[in-house]
């Protein structure tokens, strides 16, 4: 009886620590994209989704995961990560993101398409280097055909 409730505790253990919705660090140079199978190596374009589950789906542009949601079940999605521009490496919430399409910008997948964490620094970004600015959902549509 003694050996039940110690499976039982480990298997609750393993249970609970198996489901960690969190983000996975990109291991630049090795790492593949989900999307479109490339090498992650641009450390200011990458992003990840993470399901409720915590799978987690790693790209190495904006673009990519966009792509890829037009035929995933959004419903079991957790987290949009896209990386800062203004802090390479650093996921921000891309539902929370301000994006910039600008041709002085150039991005993996060629829609030249980056994020930031903040409206204040893309919009810095944009008086530098022109474009335009999108919110999560504008960019959603923008991507939509």
């Amino acid at each position: 009886m003694q050996t039940l409730k110690h499976y039982s505790i480990a298997a609750l253990f393993l249970f609970i620590f198996s489901c960690n919705v969190s983000p996975k660090a990109i291991d630049y140079g090795n790492d593949g994209c989900h999307f479109c199978k490339m090498t992650i190596v641009d450390k200011v374009h990458g992003g990840e989704i993470v399901t409720n589950k915590g799978k987690v789906y790693k790209f190495d542009a904006s673009e990519c995961m966009i792509n890829f949601l037009k035929e995933f079940d959004t419903s079991i999605v957790e987290l949009y990560l896209a990386n800062n521009y203004s802090e390479p490496e650093v996921f921000i919430d891309a539902t929370k993101a301000t994006f910039i399409i600008s041709e002085n910008i150039p991005s993996p997948m060629g829609a030249f398409l980056s994020a930031f964490k903040n409206k204040a620094d893309a919009e810095k970004a944009k008086a530098e280097k022109g474009g335009t600015l999108y919110t999560w959902i504008e960019l959603l549509e923008h991507f939509k055909d």
